[in-house]
């Protein structure tokens, strides 16, 4: 996979799904992963459903794709958000897809996707369901997108897994013969076994933030012969 400058993004919006109102923090999260290279949001925009969109799509430069309701009941905008995505899959222009919905019917999209070798990122709210979550790499909800960063809340969402059990776990698995684990290998074991762990869920900004004010775990600090600081971290007995 390419640096995060040079990872090419497609970020597909579910605009019947996904508020717009973090529209731009959307797009700034979507930055952690590498460059929208292609910005698309599909809907129909005859309508007035999309009105908070339509003021977004200039601003951000998102493309917006009319998708008509053909049939009463039966959503259109998902087929075509579908058959946009495996377009531009076997076009090879992009290294990684973002998709932004909280709709199941993206699971299968996902898993195939990844199948081919591509990195998934998923935006969606917590009312997204498990499958949906698991089949990306990674799945950030945009609940935390709203909220401020000082307000240290947790979110109240059935799919966050117990943060103490998570870390136990996964400080037990990465340590070293010495006990201690580095905060890098513990994030990394978390994150590809949790699709959905932010340490934003749990109210705080970072990682590190998160493991020092949890009464579990002991964290020491650890500088390199390069001036580096390495953060270390252990269960408490």
């Amino acid at each position: 996979m390419a640096s995060t400058e040079t990872t090419r993004m497609a970020v597909l919006i579910d605009a019947d799904n996904a508020s717009a109102s973090v529209a731009k923090e959307l797009l700034e999260e979507v930055a952690k992963y590498g460059t929208a290279t292609v910005k698309r949001a599909y809907g129909d925009w005859t309508t007035q459903n999309l009105v908070g969109w339509k003021e977004q799509l200039h601003k951000l430069a998102i493309q917006p794709m009319q998708q008509f309701a053909y049939t009463k009941g039966k959503n259109s905008t998902d087929s075509a958000f579908i058959i946009d995505a495996m377009d531009l899959l076997y076009a090879g222009n992009v290294d990684g897809f973002c998709i932004v919905s909280s709709d199941s019917d993206f699971t299968r999209l996902a898993t195939v996707l990844r199948e081919a070798g591509k990195m998934v990122v998923g935006l969606g709210e917590r009312k997204a369901p498990e499958a949906f979550i698991a089949a990306c790499d990674r799945f950030i909800f945009l609940e935390v997108l709203k909220r401020p960063a000082e307000a240290a809340v947790p979110l109240q969402v059935a799919n966050i897994p117990d943060l103490k059990e998570l870390l136990t776990h996964a400080i037990k698995e990465t340590a070293r013969d010495s006990g201690w684990a580095t905060l890098s290998a513990v994030g990394s074991f978390i994150g590809k076994n949790n699709a959905s762990f932010d340490a934003r869920n749990y109210g705080f900004t970072k990682l590190s933030e998160l493991v020092r004010k949890q009464s579990y775990v002991e964290v020491k600090e650890v500088t390199d012969p390069s001036g580096f600081v390495h953060i270390h971290v252990r269960t408490v007995a």
